[in-house]
């Protein structure tokens, strides 16, 4: 039988031989980067969005709760 082993890529060598300041450096430097590319909501858009979702959470709770007190009844009723 013949043995392989992975070799690991050029990029994954440098990484790991990287000190650990170089590295969450280089982290928090491609963070900010990515934060700039973000699209950020107007604060219309905000207030909508924040309204739908809470309208949502309003409705799904008393749906829930319609749900739980119906099956309460219906549980007292079979049981007794």
């Amino acid at each position: 039988m013949t043995e392989t082993r992975a070799t690991p890529t050029p990029a994954q060598g440098r990484e790991d031989k990287k000190p650990l300041p170089a590295r969450i450096s280089l982290f928090y430097r491609q963070v900010i980067t990515e934060l700039r590319k973000v699209i950020w909501p107007t604060r219309k858009e905000l207030v909508t969005y924040t309204t739908v979702v809470m309208v949502f959470v309003l409705v799904v709770i008393a749906y829930v709760t319609v749900l739980d007190f119906g099956f309460s009844k219906a549980v007292l009723g079979v049981f007794g």
